[in-house]
């Protein structure tokens, strides 16, 4: 880790020039005293690094000073760089590792191609916090530690043994043999068994986790897009799902999917509008989620959701009604 930690504080001076102690040690997650230590070992080394006295001083390298790093061609350092914009930092906890892996993409490139390849990629915007419409994306978070010790033992193929919070449930501590991770629409999730049962946790409701050293039960080799499809398969054929069939104008195809837990079928109405079919978790969140789309949307089947929705617009024409 420490090896790490001073190419990322040597390719900072290169990139950047003279930064202070206090913003280096912002910048590799530590503290200035760890920053001070690691500049006296890279002058040990024969790295040239000096520092400069006064209020606007701080760390520097000579000029001319370089690094051998892998070069990469414009395109490919341009989708690195393009991915690390977004908010995959968030991803299973690896923030400071992707902002480590960007800065030696950028110093790994020709000095020809660098300056334009940076301008590039801050023309490309990924997964921004909000939409046209101000709405905020809401993202799962997961305790740092937490996060570190399950990532650890998916990789490292141990047991995991995690403090869980099912929705409804009280917490309870299970063992279980970690598969692999998976996050989607900015949440994520540990695909695991569980006494030989397939298992999957919503990481977020995770409160703690300790990796073991026993090796895991589980297969040498995986196919995480197969277990995925199979459990979602699996998810949404169970329980009391509600299945609705209905119309709704191509504008507001989003809002429904956002709120829906899946689309089942899909196809164009002869007036310009879409005829989907869509599950939802129960007809209590149908309506809510149905509702929102005011008359943009027109539920077909079941008949309980058209009376309920026409019920609840009786309601509130009725109060609208009334003199005050």
């Amino acid at each position: 880790m420490r090896a790490d930690r001073l190419v990322s504080l040597v390719l900072l001076l290169r990139q950047r020039g003279r930064l202070t102690a206090d913003t280096l040690a912002r910048e590799l997650e530590v503290s200035t005293r760890t920053v001070l230590r690691d500049i006296e070992a890279l002058s040990a080394a024969g790295v040239p690094v000096y520092a400069e006295r006064g209020r606007h001083g701080g760390f520097a390298l000579l000029p001319g000073f370089r690094t051998e790093l892998t070069g990469l061609n414009h395109d490919e350092a341009l989708a690195l760089l393009t991915a690390g914009s977004g908010r995959g930092e968030q991803v299973f906890g690896l923030g400071s590792a992707l902002a480590s892996a960007m800065r030696k993409v950028v110093d790994a490139l020709p000095e020809s191609h660098r300056a334009t390849a940076s301008d590039a990629a801050q023309r490309f915007l990924v997964d921004p916090e909000t939409d046209l419409l101000s709405r905020r994306l809401v993202t799962d978070q997961v305790p740092g530690t937490t996060m570190i010790e399950v990532r650890r033992a998916v990789l490292a193929g141990h047991k995991l043994r995690i403090h869980y919070a099912a929705s409804g449930q009280t917490a309870q501590w299970r063992t279980v043999d970690p598969i692999g991770l998976v996050t989607v629409r900015e949440r994520s999730y540990l695909l695991a068994t569980r006494s030989g049962a397939d298992r999957t946790y919503r990481l977020s409701r995770v409160l703690a986790a300790e990796e073991l050293p026993e090796t895991a039960q589980r297969p040498s080799r995986v196919d995480l897009d197969r277990i995925w499809r199979e459990r979602s398969a699996r998810f949404l054929s169970g329980g009391d799902h509600l299945t609705v069939r209905v119309r709704v104008a191509p504008a507001r195809r989003e809002d429904l999917l956002d709120n829906a837990l899946a689309v089942r079928a899909e196809e164009p109405d002869a007036d310009g509008w879409l005829r989907l079919e869509v599950t939802f978790q129960d007809a209590e969140h149908a309506e809510w989620a149905l509702w929102q789309l005011s008359t943009d949307a027109e539920v077909l089947a079941p008949q309980s959701l058209r009376t309920s929705l026409r019920d609840r617009a009786a309601a509130i024409t009725a109060r609208y009604t009334h003199s005050s």
